[in-house]
């Protein structure tokens, strides 16, 4: 094996999404310790943080690459920055490892895809929501592609169900006048509402529907659920005392996860820290991808990417996630589905799960679906 490889990490750590990007990079960190406790030693992290700059994005993977040689990079939170960075990697023929849930219908040789995409997290939800709150809901949404397309997926998955969006709105990552939607959702009283909010946008939105909840009991999340596909541990306090206990989220893991390498992991993790830590999805996704990353490049001996995605698609890998085997055709990781209540200790108690999931990235398994309709949002 090479002298000496490194690995870039690009996560923001500050802006509407800093709060997630700090927990990936403490996750990358943590699997960078590990690593040098078993003795490693070649493999070594380069950290850039774009601090929500879009463009700093670019010029930091570009930075990764040139200055440092970087062929591998860990990183980017939301899709506008994935998308900002792969043409980079594209260029370069390096691989971008993504780790965090998106919106689907991409897949490319130069990614390996750790995050959910819609068969993943989104179906299964609403398989868990239509049949007992309903077929009304009302969307809302951060106003980029995450937002745009998981409500787009909504509205078909409503419709194929024979059921009616009762509404649909949007808020740039950092609004948080969110009044006008609560006060809709509280004229339309819709049967449950996906929130594809993100930040501060989704904090204050949670916490305004709390409110809503305790002046009119129908909007309690027991009969009107707030439902979330990107809602981390690591964000539950910006939220406020408690404001969204109760509400739904869907991910692939979470910090009560009651498996021994969980508790086996929760406590190297506690060693290390210096406490009791929670661990969100991003945490063990940032984690598994680093870990991941640096156990193909030993096994090929060399960071060359054609050989290193070689050497992930070869076998199943032990994560926290479970046995993780990445699909050779779409470059993207079988999940478990998980859907958890928020609880009172700023964690979720998990009340259904699914096994995992191969991910279906375009879809391409799903039932018959209608040609798209457009609407008109604000």
């Amino acid at each position: 094996m090479q002298d000496s490889v490194k690995i870039g990490i690009l996560y923001s750590t500050t802006g509407p999404y800093g709060a997630m990007g700090r927990d990936a990079h403490a996750g990358a960190e943590f699997a960078f310790h590990e690593y040098r406790a078993r003795g490693g030693a070649r493999v070594e992290p380069v950290f850039f943080d774009p601090r929500a700059d879009l463009a700093a994005y670019l010029e930091g993977a570009r930075g990764l690459i040139r200055d440092h040689g970087c062929r591998h990079i860990v990183g980017t939170i939301t899709s506008s920055a994935r998308k900002e960075v792969i043409p980079l990697v594209e260029k370069h023929d390096g691989l971008l490892w993504y780790m965090c849930p998106y919106e689907g219908f991409e897949a490319n040789e130069n990614v390996i895809y750790i995050g959910g995409c819609p068969n993943q997290h989104l179906i299964p939800l609403f398989d868990y929501l239509l049949p007992r709150h309903g077929v009304r809901p009302y969307l809302v949404g951060a106003n980029y592609v995450w937002g745009w397309e998981m409500n787009r997926l909504a509205r078909e998955l409503i419709h194929n169900a024979g059921g009616t969006v009762l509404g649909e709105r949007y808020l740039p990552l950092e609004e948080t006048a969110v009044e006008r939607i609560v006060a809709d959702i509280e004229e339309k009283r819709p049967s449950f509402v996906l929130n594809n909010l993100v930040g501060p946008s989704s904090y204050a939105f949670l916490a305004a529907m709390r409110e809503l909840g305790a002046r009119d009991p129908a909007f309690l999340p027991e009969n009107c659920p707030v439902a979330s596909c990107d809602l981390q541990e690591c964000e539950l306090g910006d939220i406020g005392a408690g404001a969204a206990v109760g509400q739904l989220c869907a991910a692939s893991y979470f910090d009560t996860l009651d498996t021994p390498d969980n508790r086996a992991f929760k406590v190297r993790l506690d060693a290390w820290s210096g406490g009791t830590r929670i661990v969100s999805s991003l945490f063990a996704a940032a984690y598994t991808a680093v870990s991941l990353c640096i156990q193909a490049i030993e096994a090929a001996g060399s960071d060359a990417p054609d050989s290193v995605r070689a050497e992930v698609l070869a076998r199943n890998w032990p994560s926290l996630f479970g046995d993780m085997r990445v699909d050779a055709a779409t470059n993207h990781a079988a999940l478990p589905f998980l859907l958890g209540r928020i609880n009172d200790r700023r964690g979720f108690d998990v009340i259904a799960s699914a096994p995992a999931l191969a991910a279906d990235p375009y879809l391409t398994g799903a039932p018959a679906r209608p040609a798209p309709r457009l609407r008109v949002v604000s």
